[in-house]
C-alpha cells in the first residue's frame, strides 16, 4: 500500500513538472511500441470483418458446416425441384445437374473456410489478442518499476542532503543506507522487466514479415478455392450443356438458321415449311396476302406455337394473314437475312446491270453461291412465292407485290442504324432482285418440288396440290402490274415483229388489261391487277408509273418466231424466259381475250419487248 502510495506521488510529481522521469526505452524501442498498438488495431479489425465474411458458422466441425452453408441449402432445393418435374422437363434434367455442382461448390466453400479459419484467422486472433497485449503489459509494468526506482532515488536524494547537513545524526544515515538498498533494488528490477521488453519488442519487428505473410496466404487460398470451383463446374458444364443441346425444343424464332436445322434434323425451316404448307392449305386464294397485317394476337400465339414446335396448329389454317404474319415475322428476325450478309453486295451488282440478261445472269451466279442451307430454304420459298403468283388474278398478289412486302425480310445490309433507315435505302434494290427470280423461278430453280418436304404436315387439298409447273408458260410466270409503262426483262410475249410489240400488248390470261412492269417501287404495293372487263388502271395509277419509268430494253435484232400455244414442256435453264400464251384451262373460252392498247405518255417512245430469254449459265 505504501508502495502504491509512493508511485502516485510519484507519477502525480512527473506530471507537474517537480521530479524528472526516467526514460528507459531508446528510440527505436519506442518507434516499435508505437507500431505495436497500431498492428493490434488493424489485426483486430482484420479479423472482425474476415469473420462477417464467413458463411459458416466459425468454430464447428466440417460436416455441421456443410449443412448450414446457404448453398447447400440451395442444392437440396435443386435437387428436389429435378425430382418433381422429372426427366420429361428439361427444367427438371437442368435443375438436377446444377443442384450437385452447387453441392460441390458447397464442399469447396465448406474446406476453404476451414483452412482460412486455421491458418489465418486464428493467427491474426492470436496476434491482436494475445502476444500484443502480453507485450503491452510488460511495458505497463515496466512503467510501474520506473515509478518506483524515481521514488525511491528522489527520496533517498532527499535524505541524503538532511544526513550531510545533520552528520551526526545516525538515525538518518541508516534510514539513507535502506533507501540506497530499496533504490537498488528498483533499478535491478527496471532494468531485468525492460530487457524482457526490448526482447519482445525486438521480437515483434522480427516477425513481421512473418504476420504480413497471413494476409498473403489469404489471397493464395481464396485463388485455390476459385481454381478447385472453377474446376469443378467446368467439369459440370460439358454435362449441362450436353443436356441443354439435346433438348430440341428450343424457339426458332431469332435464331440461325444452320443452328435451327441442326437442332431440329430439319432440311427446311419449320416456321417456313408449316406457314408454306397451311397457306398451300386455304391461302393461296387469299387477297392481298402478306400485305393485310393480322391480329397480334393470333400472330403472337401462332409464332409461340411454332416456337415450341408444336404440331395442333389446326385453328391457324382460317387465318392465313396470321399464318403469312409469321413467315414474315421469322424471316426479319432471324439473325442473318435467308439471302446472306457476304453476298449483300454482289446482290446489289448484279441488280444494278442495266442489259436484262446479264442481270439475270448475274442474279443466279450470286444465288448459286448461297450456303447450302440458306439456298434451299431460298429455293423453297421462292417456288412458293412463284406458285402464289399463279393466282395473282384473285390474291392480288403479283411478283411485284410480293417482292415489295417480303423483299426487305429476306436481305438488308450490315450496318448500323435504325430499321426505317436501313429498309428505305434497300427496299428498292432487294424488289428488283426479289421480282425476277420470282418470275423466272424455274430458271433459278428448275425441277418440281414437294413442299411437304418433312412429310409431318397433311398434303393439301386436290385444288391446291396442282402441278407446279403447269401454270407457267416456258419456265416463267407472267408479270402484270396496272400502272406500269416500261417492260422489264423476260415479261412480254414474243411477237412476230418489233413494230407489233411495241404497238399491242399480247393478250393477257383472264382477260386482264394489256399492261407492263417497271422497277417495283414501295408505292406500286397497294395496287392490284385489274379485273377482266376493266378499262385499264385509273388515271392515279398511271401517274404513279409514269413518274420513275425504269430503261427500256433492247431492242431486237433477229426476232425468232412465235411459239405456238402448246402442252410442250418448257426447260427453264435452255428455253426460253418469256411466257407464252397458256392453253386454255378447262371452262375458259380458247379464244384470247381482246388486246388492249398500251398507255404512255405523249413524250415517251413506245417500248419495246425483249427478243431473247436470258442464256442459260453454263458455269459459275
Amino acid at each position: 500500500m505504501k508502495k502504491q502510495f509512493n508511485r502516485m506521488r510519484q507519477l502525480a510529481n512527473q506530471t507537474v513538472g517537480r521530479a524528472e522521469k526516467t526514460e528507459v526505452l531508446s528510440d527505436d524501442l519506442l518507434q516499435i511500441e508505437r507500431r505495436l498498438e497500431a498492428v493490434r488495431l488493424v489485426s483486430h479489425s482484420t479479423h472482425k470483418r474476415m469473420v462477417t465474411c464467413l458463411q459458416g458458422t466459425i468454430g464447428t466441425e466440417g460436416e455441421k458446416r456443410h449443412k448450414k452453408l446457404p448453398l447447400t441449402a440451395l442444392s437440396q432445393t435443386m435437387q428436389e425441384g429435378g425430382s418433381q418435374l422429372g426427366d420429361e422437363s428439361l427444367i427438371g434434367k437442368m435443375m438436377e445437374v446444377c443442384g450437385e455442382a452447387e453441392n460441390r461448390l458447397a464442399s469447396e466453400l465448406m474446406q476453404h473456410e476451414v483452412q482460412i479459419e486455421r491458418d489465418i484467422l486464428d493467427p491474426l486472433n492470436q496476434l491482436a489478442e494475445v502476444e500484443i497485449p502480453n507485450i503491452q503489459k510488460q511495458r505497463k509494468q515496466l512503467a510501474k518499476l520506473v515509478l518506483d526506482y524515481d521514488s525511491a532515488k528522489n527520496r533517498y536524494f532527499q535524505l541524503s542532503k538532511s544526513a550531510i547537513s545533520s552528520a551526526s545524526n545516525q538515525a538518518l544515515t541508516v534510514k539513507a543506507d535502506c533507501l540506497k538498498e530499496e533504490m537498488d533494488e528498483a533499478l535491478k528490477k527496471v532494468e531485468m522487466c525492460k530487457d524482457q521488453l526490448a526482447a519482445d519488442l525486438y521480437n515483434f519487428s522480427s516477425k513481421e514479415g512473418e504476420y504480413a505473410c497471413y494476409y498473403v496466404m489469404l489471397l493464395e487460398a481464396q485463388a485455390d478455392y476459385h481454381r478447385r470451383s472453377l474446376s469443378a463446374l467446368e467439369n459440370l458444364l460439358p454435362a449441362i450443356k450436353a443436356q441443354q443441346e439435346s433438348w430440341t425444343e428450343k424457339p426458332a424464332f431469332g435464331t440461325h438458321l444452320d443452328e435451327h436445322l441442326k437442332r431440329s434434323n430439319r432440311e427446311i425451316a419449320l416456321p417456313i415449311e408449316a406457314c408454306v404448307m397451311m397457306l398451300l392449305e386455304t391461302g393461296m386464294k387469299e387477297e392481298g396476302l402478306f400485305r393485310i397485317a393480322a391480329g397480334a394476337s393470333k400472330l403472337k400465339k401462332l409464332k409461340a406455337a411454332l416456337d415450341c414446335s408444336t404440331s395442333q396448329l389446326e385453328e391457324f389454317y382460317s387465318d392465313p394473314h396470321a399464318v403469312a404474319g409469321a413467315l414474315k415475322s421469322y424471316l426479319r428476325e432471324l439473325p442473318e437475312p435467308l439471302m446472306s450478309f457476304q453476298l449483300y453486295d454482289e446482290w446489289i451488282q448484279a441488280s444494278s446491270l442495266p442489259d436484262p440478261d446479264k442481270r439475270l445472269q448475274a442474279l443466279w451466279v450470286t444465288c448459286d453461291q448461297l450456303p447450302k442451307s440458306n439456298k434451299a430454304n431460298f429455293r423453297y420459298l421462292v417456288k412458293f412465292l412463284a406458285k402464289l403468283a399463279q393466282d395473282s388474278e384473285v390474291n392480288k398478289m403479283t411478283p411485284s407485290n410480293i417482292a415489295i412486302v417480303l423483299g426487305p425480310n429476306l436481305l438488308w445490309a450490315k450496318s448500323e442504324g435504325s430499321l426505317a433507315e436501313l429498309a428505305a435505302a434497300t427496299s428498292v434494290h432487294v424488289v428488283t432482285i426479289i421480282e425476277p427470280i420470282i418470275q423466272h423461278a424455274d430458271w433459278f430453280f428448275p425441277g418440281d418440288l414437294d413442299f411437304n418436304v418433312s412429310g409431318m404436315f397433311s398434303s393439301p387439298t386436290a385444288g391446291n396440290h396442282t402441278s407446279y409447273h403447269g401454270d407457267y408458260d416456258s419456265g416463267t410466270l407472267e408479270r402484270r402490274r396496272p400502272g406500269s409503262q416500261v417492260v422489264s426483262e423476260g415479261d412480254s410475249r414474243k411477237e412476230s415483229t418489233p413494230h407489233e410489240a411495241s404497238s399491242t400488248p399480247p393478250p393477257q390470261r383472264n382477260g386482264g388489261a394489256g399492261s407492263h412492269t417497271t422497277t417495283p417501287t414501295p408505292a406500286q404495293l397497294g395496287m392490284s391487277t385489274p379485273p377482266a372487263g376493266s378499262r385499264g388502271p385509273s388515271p392515279h395509277m398511271v401517274r404513279r408509273g409514269t413518274k420513275k419509268p425504269a430503261p427500256a430494253p433492247p431492242k431486237p435484232t433477229n426476232p425468232p418466231p412465235v411459239q405456238p400455244s402448246s402442252t410442250q414442256t418448257p426447260s427453264p435453264p435452255s428455253g426460253t424466259t418469256t411466257p407464252v400464251a397458256p392453253s386454255p384451262k378447262p371452262g375458259q373460252s380458247g379464244a384470247p381475250p381482246p388486246s388492249v392498247p398500251r398507255r404512255h405518255s405523249g413524250h415517251m417512245t413506245p417500248l419495246q419487248a425483249p427478243n431473247h430469254p436470258p442464256h442459260s449459265p453454263h458455269h459459275r
